[in-house]
């Protein structure tokens, strides 16, 4: 059986595309290797839905929404104190939201059978086949070859299919992040509004940085859900060495911190999982997004943006996904030349334009001393600011006693302050 478009992953960039596709008429398959369309996915919960309205209108109507974003925190945590920042939108805005991703993907994926694509699970594709002058004409897995005039390669950040091909290295470790999350329940969703400060529905997101991560590079999360929370950390993986404890106590150990624990008293553990994650955005793009016969969208093509405090995946992943899909029905053949106009469309939608944008913010977030200076000396120089002894203390007298305490220099913060400015 030949199919016009073979998709490899029923994740969001994948099923995206397929949907967009199937509706203009094409012969999709989508090709997954989990139990369900979404069964591998795994990430922190946030989605933002600015781009959504634009490349995919239709999640307004009826897509899975927990709680809208309207509280944003960042702490920096030590062992023994946490300074937090908090934002507070008093609008009830919907500018971003929570979910779990295999309900959203799993929408999505019923969204594409609707239009037409045809879905199968548990298949393991090995391979993209070639014809005699290096085009993808299909994919195989097994013995099997499924033919298909085009092939959208939407394998995520493992991207197996890219290295066979010769298109992409072994990933190095400096490109990715490996991410850990729990999923923890609590007895109502009224439990979990009281002890986060919110109001009904509402949802936050919170960044956190230093102690989970024993002050390496990457940080933790949460997100609150329905009568849920997700807890999680992102380790980068260059640092795994470094680590004095492994990934999966970490989490453990930054749950049971004085500042965490009350919050999570007594929840029920619903989810446990971990993942890797492209950090490096850009950074770890193939060398082109097109081919003979094949694009490349989503975390494969390094389509995720990451700030250290935002962190983007799921709108580049469906923008790329749609650009795709309107690339092929633009173009006249398979061929690369044809093709190329993919990669017009990224330049000229949000998605490369923010990722340039950001380029050096990765090269940034990997400096190890930015995320134990910042959390040891700001969390103690706002201690010695608030605490009132027999000397009330100026700000820049907190800082440099902060300074002699922790032996953390205040120019090399300074210089990191004005960088991350720049950069983040």
């Amino acid at each position: 059986m030949k199919f016009d478009v073979a998709v490899v992953g029923a994740g969001p960039a994948g099923l995206a595309a397929a949907y967009r596709l199937a509706s203009s008429g094409f012969k999709v398959v989508v090709l997954e290797r989990g139990r369900e369309p979404g069964a591998k996915e795994l990430y922190g919960g946030r989605i933002y839905a600015y781009w959504l309205d634009k490349y995919l209108p239709e999640f307004r109507k009826d897509a899975p929404v927990d709680r809208w974003v309207r509280k944003e925190r960042v702490s920096l945590l030590t062992e023994d104190k946490a300074l937090t920042v908090e934002l507070a939108i008093t609008q009830k805005e919907k500018t971003s939201f929570v979910a779990p991703l295999v309900s959203f993907v799993s929408w999505l994926s019923k969204l594409a059978q609707g239009a037409g694509a045809k879905i199968v699970t548990e298949v393991t594709v090995d391979a993209l086949v070639k014809d005699e002058k290096g085009k993808i004409t299909g994919v195989q897995s097994g013995s099997d070859v499924l033919q298909a005039e085009y092939v959208i390669d939407a394998e995520g950040v493992n991207r197996l299919l890219l290295e066979r091909a010769g298109i992409v290295k072994k990933l190095e470790p400096e490109l990715v992040a490996v991410g850990v999350k729990e999923v923890l329940k609590f007895e109502n969703k009224k439990v979990l509004e009281e002890r986060l400060g919110l109001d009904e529905d509402e949802g936050l997101a919170w960044a956190l940085a230093g102690y989970p991560t024993e002050y390496l590079p990457g940080g933790g999360f949460i997100y609150t859900y329905k009568d849920s929370l997700a807890l999680g950390v992102v380790v980068y993986l260059k640092n795994w060495e470094k680590l004095k404890t492994p990934v999966y106590d970490l989490i453990e150990k930054f749950r049971l911190h004085p500042y965490i624990a009350p919050l999570v008293k007594g929840v029920t553990l619903q989810e446990y999982g971990g993942h890797m994650t492209p950090v490096a955005g850009i950074n770890m793009s193939p060398p082109r997004y097109y081919y003979d016969g094949l694009l490349i969208v989503g975390d494969a093509a390094g389509f995720l943006l990451h700030t250290g405090v935002l962190i983007r995946g799921v709108d580049f992943a469906i923008a790329s996904g749609v650009l795709a899909a309107e690339a092929i029905k633009e173009a006249r053949s398979p061929s690369a030349e044809d093709l190329a106009i993919y990669e017009k469309k990224l330049r000229e939608s949000f998605v490369l334009q923010q990722l340039e944008k950001f380029r050096s913010a990765d090269r940034l977030l990997s400096d190890e001393s930015l995320f134990r200076d910042l959390a040891l000396l700001s969390t103690e120089a706002a201690y010695r600011y608030f605490n009132i002894d027999h000397n009330q203390r100026t700000l820049f007298e907190a800082v440099r006693e902060a300074s002699k305490k922790t032996r953390v220099n205040m120019l090399k913060i300074m210089i990191n302050m004005i960088r991350m400015l720049r950069s983040l």
